[in-house]
């Protein structure tokens, strides 16, 4: 396979080439510092304010796919193949506002104007998204913007003033044309060095291998809104980095009669929208996983990889006994449960990668997940469970009970299975199960939770699910 030291993106018309990047610049410092244009802000540095909101727009057969990204986060080498927009390229060329940027205008939606940039990037990319803005996609998109002065009815009106609003606009007007550019892009697998950094970015999985076992002391990055903290908030570079979600092989979602197939750099948006179908809860957490603009770049092989105790997807895919496909020399299948170590440890050797997971359907299950949190939208889990049970009659045949945010590890509460097992849902066995979570685990206490609160949390969402559970086993039995 040929490979390039270019990377070639479509903006403003035309196809920009930058010759061998500086593979830790942030796509947020080239477009302030190298395409000159600043309204794209930086305020956090780590995706969480969204005054850097940028869209990328992504080839999909014959259309485009537009995402509103975080771009302090996101690296500019990620941009090779897409098409970016920017805030300043919404007006038309004569001047003529774009349809957003008047609808934010005539309801006073512009404030102080630090945040205006982000939040008109993540309109227009829901403009271009959705045929009808109801509440829920409206509440969904602004999740990844915050307003310091609150003006947050303004966005909301102004965001409601597009229904009925003709979705024609200078980006579908010169659609023809933007999708032959992206098509002239070479489809071809990166490599560059500069100032002792490496970066790689194979197109196939057995380009992959290959780069794998000759760099294996190298990061493997795919959506990199954890990794990519290290660029931006400590400082630190990092100094070899293998791009994984140029493999077009590693993104899929696969469906069968007796589980669901996911590539491990799917994006946590698109999983949402599948898995919401077999297990509501799944999606319900899933779209409290940072930001939507987060969300449209994490992946679920990197949530898996980055091994946090907090994070959000392990829990789930520990409750439905989940399988791990790991990939290097040999392939091999793991169970979620024994891919975890220990604290930001897992079973993953330098010279391997997840390539998918593998999650059973229980269509006949009591599922069910939630997450605690100080707020609401786009914050870090202070405890979350997650609760698959098969029943019999009044029995509890199968049972899987998985925790994040009780160790250092995400894991399961096998002592409370086991109290559980082969038992009917009534009040003495409730309270022995609550009281054996204190056997489970030693939750600690920092900056989001004492150790005491995750507990009490911990017991509370666990009777919260098994009287979620008797109740629906009493309505089928008058059903």
């Amino acid at each position: 396979m040929p490979t390039s030291d270019i990377i070639k993106f479509v903006h403003d018309g035309r196809i920009v080439k930058v010759r061998n990047p500086d593979s830790n610049q942030t796509l947020l410092d080239f477009i302030r510092t190298n395409l000159n244009k600043k309204g794209s802000k930086s305020g956090c540095d780590e995706a969480a304010c969204g005054a850097c909101v940028v869209v990328v727009g992504t080839l999909s057969k014959d259309d485009i796919k537009y995402r509103a990204i975080n771009s302090c986060i996101f690296l500019l080498p990620a941009l090779n193949g897409k098409q970016l927009i920017v805030v300043e390229d919404l007006a038309s060329k004569s001047g003529k506002l774009h349809p957003v940027q008047e609808a934010l205008v005539k309801y006073n939606a512009q404030q102080c104007g630090g945040c205006t940039s982000g939040f008109c990037m993540s309109l227009f990319a829901m403009f271009k998204s959705h045929s009808r803005l109801d509440d829920h996609t409206i509440k969904e998109n602004l999740s990844s913007n915050l307003c310091r002065c609150c003006g947050y009815q303004c966005y909301f009106d102004a965001c409601k003033s597009l229904n009925g609003k003709k979705k024609t606009d200078n980006f579908s007007r010169n659609k023809k044309d933007t999708i032959k550019l992206l098509k002239k892009i070479q489809n071809e697998s990166i490599v560059f060095y500069k100032d002792g950094k490496r970066y790689f970015a194979p197109r196939y999985i057995g380009e992959l291998k290959k780069i794998i076992k000759k760099n294996s002391d190298a990061t493997i990055l795919s959506g990199g809104t954890d990794v990519g903290l290290t660029i931006t908030k400590e400082r630190k570079d990092i100094n070899s980095i293998i791009f994984i979600n140029s493999v077009d092989e590693l993104n899929f979602i696969r469906k069968n009669n007796k589980y669901i197939e996911i590539g491990a750099t799917t994006p946590l948006s698109t999983i949402s929208n599948f898995i919401g179908k077999h297990y509501k809860d799944f999606a319900s957490v899933l779209d409290r996983y940072g930001s939507l603009a987060v969300r449209h770049q994490a992946s679920i092989g990197g949530n898996l990889a980055t091994a946090s105790p907090i994070g959000d997807t392990s829990p789930l895919l520990l409750a439905l006994d989940s399988k791990i496909v790991i990939e290097g020399r040999k392939k091999k299948v793991i169970p979620v449960n024994s891919f975890f170590l220990s604290y930001r440890k897992t079973k993953l050797k330098k010279d391997q990668f997840i390539s998918k997971i593998i999650i059973p359907l229980f269509p006949k299950n009591f599922f069910f997940a939630r997450k605690v949190s100080k707020r609401w939208d786009d914050d870090i889990t202070t405890v979350l469970l997650a609760f698959n049970a098969e029943t019999k009659g009044q029995l509890i045949k199968k049972i899987f009970i998985a925790y994040g945010g009780m160790d250092s590890k995400p894991r399961r509460a096998f002592k409370c299975e086991k109290i559980l097992l082969n038992q009917p849902i009534n009040e003495k066995i409730i309270d022995r199960a609550k009281e054996s979570i204190r056997e489970d685990f030693s939750p600690i206490s920092d900056v989001r939770a004492s150790k005491n609160y995750r507990m009490i949390v911990a017991q509370n969402l666990l009777e919260k699910a098994m009287i979620e559970m008797k109740q629906k086993q009493l309505v089928g039995l008058n059903a």
